[in-house]
């Protein structure tokens, strides 16, 4: 199958990034190096090129009905410029994707998805509308979206812009001009943790709009942000990243994403879903520090003292800013306390580790 490509596919090219295959797109994963991007965006400002992300629109009198079915968290609860993030249970006890809801006006909703799961959502979630009725469209293909992260974003980014950028809270967001482009979504809903925004805009301005955020972030060493980065960044704050933390098989409950699961109203598999909450769960996603050397990867088992499985590796790393291995994996709810010691088996060695409170940073 071709791989789908960005707006920007012919600019990253050029600037020598290196391309991979990543969710059915051509994606930059690397520019200058993970290590120097991480650094860049932990400490001055970059920016990434995630258009691959999906959007969906869904609006009229019967949206907050159908997106209140679908979603675990409570739509009811949004005003006008507030965002959530929340998780699409599917009805065996898995997920079917995590996603950030937008009120964007009164009876009209804009949903970001995974790029890897456009397809698959946009079926599950046409499936149960067909007993509502919500208007939905599908606009995945016409936008792109910026994420401009780091201590600097705001800085560099308020010289683009007539809106308060400081009035932009964390989950809530504006619409309005940016960078000579009269209406863009402006949200403050980073994946990093080291603060910043994403600007939604059509794919016609991405060209333009890109290169006025590298203009006006130029004085504070901007530079372009890869997909490695991204993942590191994510990482050393303990976020999910679906396909790896997260998927169809994984309970929500056991994934710690019981702040989001909002059981003051109906939704795909609730009444499960709170029995497992009420009764409790047999494992649950934690961070760990890896204490002796070595990288946890994704399916590595973790083991207790005696060589004896407890669960195993989702997502792993050497963190950039610790110097040190750091991962998140499922283990026996008996070990998942913070510091409980715990061993990643890596090949036929048992390496030490400890588990964290997330952020792991």
């Amino acid at each position: 199958m071709e791989l789908k490509k960005v707006a920007l596919n012919d600019v990253h090219e050029q600037l020598g990034a290196k391309m991979v295959p990543f969710a059915g797109y051509n994606m930059p994963v690397s520019y200058s190096g993970l290590l120097e991007e991480h650094k860049t965006v932990r400490e001055a400002v970059g920016i990434f090129d995630v258009s691959h992300m999906g959007e969906f629109l869904v609006k009229g009198p019967k949206a907050l009905e159908l997106i209140q079915k679908v979603s675990s968290n409570d739509a009811s609860k949004l005003v006008l410029g507030k965002a959530q993030y929340a998780y699409l249970p599917n009805d065996k006890g898995g997920v079917v994707d995590d996603l950030l809801i937008y009120k964007v006006k009164e009876e009209e909703y804009l949903l970001v998805v995974n790029a890897s799961n456009i397809e698959k959502d946009w079926e599950w979630i046409s499936k149960q509308n067909e007993t509502i009725g919500a208007e939905m469209k599908n606009i995945s293909d016409d936008f792109s979206l910026f994420a401009v992260q780091g201590p600097k974003a705001t800085e560099a980014l308020q010289k683009l812009t007539s809106v308060d950028l400081s009035e932009i809270k964390f989950y809530t967001f504006k619409v309005g001009d940016f960078a000579g482009v009269e209406y863009a979504i402006i949200s403050a809903t980073g994946y990093t943790g080291a603060g910043g925004f994403e600007i939604y805009l059509h794919n016609k301005d991405a060209g333009s709009v890109w290169n006025k955020i590298m203009e006006a972030g130029a004085e504070f060493g901007i530079q372009p942000i890869g997909l490695g980065a991204r993942d590191t960044l994510r990482m050393e704050m303990g976020y999910c990243l679906y396909g790896n933390d997260i998927d169809d098989t994984t309970s929500p409950i056991e994934a710690g994403l019981g702040w989001v699961t909002k059981f003051t109203k109906d939704f795909i598999n609730s009444e499960a879903l709170k029995k497992q909450k009420e009764e409790g769960v047999k494992r649950k996603l934690v961070g760990f520090h890896m204490v002796e050397r070595g990288i946890p990867r994704k399916d590595y088992e973790i083991v207790d003292a005696d060589g004896k499985t407890i669960g195993r590796v989702t997502s792993g790393t050497q963190s950039p800013n610790l110097g040190h291995g750091i991962g998140l994996g499922y283990v026996d709810v008996a070990f998942a306390a913070p510091e409980t010691e715990i061993y990643v088996a890596v090949r036929k060695n048992k390496i030490k580790a400890v588990v964290k409170k997330l952020p792991l940073i």
